[in-house]
């Protein structure tokens, strides 16, 4: 006996919930619209549902791929003692290798930072002495007594 108020189906109150679902909330909508394309296999009672569930839970593990994350190697055994000891020092030589790969380029960061600070230096140094050498009457001092010839004076006449 099923005693569900809305069915499950495409009928004009279904269409117009999820309508209005979609105007107010659009995961309302969404979760009606579920609900009217899929209803039916869960049969309005959780056992159903959640067996579907399972279902689809164990399709998804059986189909899989092993290996997805590339970066972490996973150590499960062969069968072969002797290819798993070879497989871990394989491993194990790999990591280092990265370790010492890691370890130059971290090395290469630095040595490219010390280069761009020198080159700053540098082209900083050139211009302060393209500056000074522009402005060398202004930044001498003159002697007691001496004015400059730069049309500045404190005297008006």
């Amino acid at each position: 006996m099923n005693t569900a108020i809305i069915k499950p189906q495409w009928s004009p109150l279904t269409i117009g919930l999820m309508v209005l679902g979609f105007i107010v909330f659009w995961p309302l909508g969404l979760a009606v619209l579920g609900y009217i394309m899929w209803g039916e296999k869960f049969g309005g009672s959780p056992e159903k549902a959640q067996a579907y569930w399972n279902k689809g839970r164990s399709w998804v593990s059986a189909n899989r791929p092993r290996n997805t994350n590339k970066g972490s190697y996973s150590m499960h055994s062969s069968g072969n003692a002797a290819f798993d000891e070879y497989r871990a020092e394989q491993l194990k030589r790999l990591e280092e290798e990265r370790a010492r790969l890691d370890a130059e380029i971290d090395a290469f960061h630095d040595y490219m930072a010390n280069l761009n600070k020198a080159k700053d230096r540098e082209e900083f140094d050139r211009f302060m002495n393209e500056r000074r050498g522009s402005r060398q009457g202004y930044t001498d001092q003159p002697a007691h007594g001496e004015q400059h010839s730069n049309g500045w004076s404190n005297n008006n006449g």
